[in-house]
């Protein structure tokens, strides 16, 4: 139950951040006047993104303190001794999308048209990557996974709170079956190290990586969102092999990649957990 008020909490934030952003941005017109409306469309999700972050750290912990009734350092944010698993995730996000992309040039479907550096777009997709990933892993790992574990068993959790979050993307613009699939794969796949170590940096790390290299380097459109990269693709073929409009997380080369990762990563954690049980 706690879980599903948060749940509902988090989408009243977002709706009424998306609200205030539109007011403050119509209230400024004249100030962008000169910009392009991509860029004026980019800065008003980051600060939409931005209104919903502070309202997401305030929900967390009053939830966290005054209805759980436990500290908020206890969802999983202790740094020590995790710096590997931050590590692994953050490059498990790079090798998962350099693979994909090498797949998809080696079979002719994706070709580079352009390279575009600015530093000002890529310090705006570092920021509102940085936060998407901070923002989205307190919600549905930290909390909703953290409290799920403690009345549901972990398999069963872990499958409610990737549910959970294919359905806070659900309208997001050129969703497909295969989408959905994916948004479920990575559900588990940000998960699986939370169930067995409660904590949240392998989460936010392969988060931050798989969004910021997808879109801000790499140029792929982010679940929907079209973002300026520094490299410019430009693919051919299939809406199931290219990912459509909704990017490459639309892709069914992803769903491989996700799946097989996905149980590569479930027979390591097994095997570890074994032994630790043993040696104690």
């Amino acid at each position: 139950m706690r879980a599903l008020l948060f749940l509902f909490a988090f989408f009243s934030c977002a709706i009424l951040a998306g609200m205030v952003s539109n007011l403050i941005i119509t209230g400024s017109l004249t100030i962008v006047e000169g910009k392009g409306l991509a860029e004026q469309k980019l800065g008003s999700i980051i600060l939409t993104v931005g209104i919903v972050a502070i309202m997401v750290i305030a929900l967390t912990v009053i939830f966290r303190r005054f209805i759980d009734r436990r500290s908020v350092k206890s969802m999983g944010f202790h740094w020590s001794p995790f710096q590997a698993d931050a590590f692994t995730g953050f490059n498990l996000g790079i090798t998962l999308l350099g693979t994909a992309t090498l797949l998809l040039h080696a079979t002719g479907n994706l070709v580079w048209s352009a390279a575009h550096l600015n530093a000002s777009d890529l310090l705006k997709g570092f920021i509102l990557m940085a936060l998407i990933a901070l923002i989205e892993e307190i919600v549905f790992r930290a909390y909703i996974l953290n409290n799920l574990l403690q009345s549901l068993q972990k398999w069963v959790a872990l499958g409610v709170s990737a549910a959970m979050f294919t359905l806070a993307h659900a309208s997001n613009p050129g969703i497909s079956t295969v989408a959905v699939a994916n948004l479920l794969l990575a559900g588990a796949l940000l998960g699986i190290n939370y169930i067995y170590t409660r904590n949240i940096w392998f989460a936010v790390f392969f988060h931050f990586s798989w969004n910021f290299i997808q879109g801000p380097v790499l140029g792929y459109t982010v679940s929907g969102l079209p973002l300026q990269g520094i490299l410019q693709p430009d693919l051919k073929g299939p809406w199931w092999v290219t990912g459509g409009s909704f990017g490459l997380e639309g892709s069914f080369i992803i769903t491989c990649l996700l799946a097989l990762t996905l149980l590569f990563l479930y027979f390591i954690y097994e095997k570890n957990a074994d032994k630790t049980i043993k040696a104690s």
